[in-house]
């Protein structure tokens, strides 16, 4: 008998060549992640033949001079080295246009180089941009496209556009740039990009879900406890990044896209087929059916907080109102957790846990559900221990899947341990996961939107989280909890577990 959910899987479609134009081409998100990618894939053999690169981007310099950059870096961070003949041919391929994003004459110029790019190669009119630039720039950006005749697809030729984080700072905002791009691009060829949804582990959350008859039957309320999601991240505010960050936080920079959207695939319904569409709509249930939290309900179901000073690796590190370019009286959170629930049939009173933090002790991003105790008998009467199993996907950085479970020890007395069957992607598979990047660029060069937002996602999303930021900076908001650098954040979020008997899950 077929599978149709195995058939959806292998029926995906292959990567069409095409020309990549890059808004912001000299910004690190090009230098550290977008070449590098893209000059993977190529080390890999799935680079579509004939694919050009065009860095547009306002300082002045040359085709050489543009390449030359993009080599130093590449050769820094690609996961695979750089081999001189392949990158030779690559770069080949790279090309730089300089204009400001506010000039219609440089889109008019760069649509007539694009023509000839296609005319020298004989491909087809297909065009890929990718909005890589600072957000205060995507309006200039999509506008001028529409301008210059570039967002609309040519004769035997497509036109699509890839816009990166953040996509708005509220609902209101998510609302006017979604206006902007809708009346640039067809919703179907605009891709709203969460590096997070092109993880192997984020992707795979289906296949453990729905391909495994072990679990299916168990995701419900009726099985589950609670679920916690944990994205934890050991750096500060380096890089200059202080500035962005505290006009931000981290429930508008973390949560309301990468987190929820790992939220909406543990807890979505399954699709009536994998089909981009099919699997959003069931999404877009998840951000609807999300319980309010609002007004002074804020203050008890959400502990924001902020690190002082403190050591991570043995390095003393200074407080988050000390890091450059961060106001001194800031009132922007480093560290936020929520407690929610999802009012849905499967998840009915099944509590949510999520928390994100900068300096805390470790980094790493991850999803736990754990399951209901079994009845206090036989084994367990007086184990006088968390006898629960739990499963826990590891989103970053050593990606795979482990699942918790309880042994007897070896000898005649009857003692039992937790022993933990664990799988990894590196060693499974014999190789390292592909960059997230890496597999959404070919997504979006195949036309396919499955790992990308739709625009009912971003702003249902953005509904649940303005709520809270409503409460923060509104009236009189709940005080600000304070951790030391190197820990695991404020006791408060300790507590937000604590009084229903629960606790974080260590990473």
């Amino acid at each position: 008998m077929s599978n149709p959910f195995r058939e959806s899987l292998l029926s995906r479609q292959a990567p069409e060549t095409c020309t990549v134009v890059i808004f912001g081409a000299t910004g690190d998100l090009t230098h550290r992640k977008l070449i590098p990618a893209l000059y993977n894939l190529a080390e890999d053999g799935d680079l579509p033949p004939g694919l050009r690169v065009i860095g547009f981007a306002r300082r002045e310099k040359s085709d050489e001079a543009f390449r030359d950059e993009l080599e130093k870096i590449c050769r820094e961070v690609s996961r695979q080295g750089v081999n001189d003949a392949l990158w030779k041919n690559f770069s080949e391929r790279v090309f730089y246009h300089q204009s400001e994003f506010q000039d219609e004459a440089g889109y008019r110029a760069l649509g007539a180089r694009l023509d000839t790019i296609d005319a020298e190669s004989g491909s087809k009119p297909n065009r890929l941009y990718y909005v890589a630039s600072a957000p205060e720039y995507f309006d200039d950006i999509l506008l001028n496209l529409k301008k210059a005749g570039l967002s609309e697809a040519k004769p035997e030729g497509w036109s699509r556009v890839i816009v990166e984080k953040p996509f708005g700072k509220d609902l209101k905002s998510a609302r006017a740039l979604n206006e902007v791009v809708n009346g640039t691009f067809q919703e179907k060829d605009t891709y709203r990009i969460d590096h997070y949804l092109g993880k192997e582990t984020a992707q795979n959350i289906m296949v453990l879900r729905f391909a495994n008859a072990i679990f299916e039957p168990l995701w419900n309320s009726d099985h589950i406890d609670h679920v916690q999601i944990t994205c934890a991240e050991d750096l500060g505010m380096e890089g200059g990044r202080g500035g962005y960050y505290d006009s931000s936080g981290a429930l508008r920079d973390m949560v309301q896209n990468h987190l929820l959207q790992l939220l909406a695939l543990v807890a979505m319904e399954p699709p009536t087929d994998l089909s981009a569409d099919g699997v959003r709509d069931e999404k877009v249930k998840v951000f609807r059916s999300l319980r309010p939290i609002r007004g002074e309900d804020v203050a008890k179901y959400v502990v924001r907080g902020q690190y002082t000073a403190g050591s991570i690796k043995n390095r003393e590190v200074v407080g988050y109102r000390q890091e450059d370019r961060v106001n001194p009286q800031s009132q922007t959170e480093a560290y936020v957790a929520l407690n929610f629930f999802i009012d849905t049939w499967r998840w009915s009173n099944v509590p949510f846990y999520l928390r994100m933090g900068k300096r805390l002790a470790k980094k790493g991003t991850e999803i736990s559900v754990h399951f209901k105790n079994p009845p206090q008998v036989l084994f367990n009467r007086e184990s006088g221990q968390d006898d629960r199993n739990v499963l826990v996907m590891r989103i970053q950085p050593d990606e795979g899947i482990s699942l918790r479970m309880l042994s007897k020890l070896p000898g005649a007395a009857l003692k039992m341990e937790a022993v933990k069957m664990d799988f990894h992607y590196s060693t499974s598979f014999g190789k390292a996961s592909p960059e997230a990047y890496e597999r959404l660029l070919l997504d979006a060069m195949a036309g396919d939107a499955t790992l990308f937002a739709r625009r009912d996602e971003v702003e249902n999303a953005w509904k649940f989280i303005d709520d809270i930021e409503n409460a923060w900076h509104g009236g009189t908001p709940p005080p600000m909890a304070e951790y030391p650098a190197g820990s695991w954040g404020p006791p408060e979020a300790d507590e937000l577990l604590a009084r229903s008997g629960r606790v974080w899950r260590r990473l």
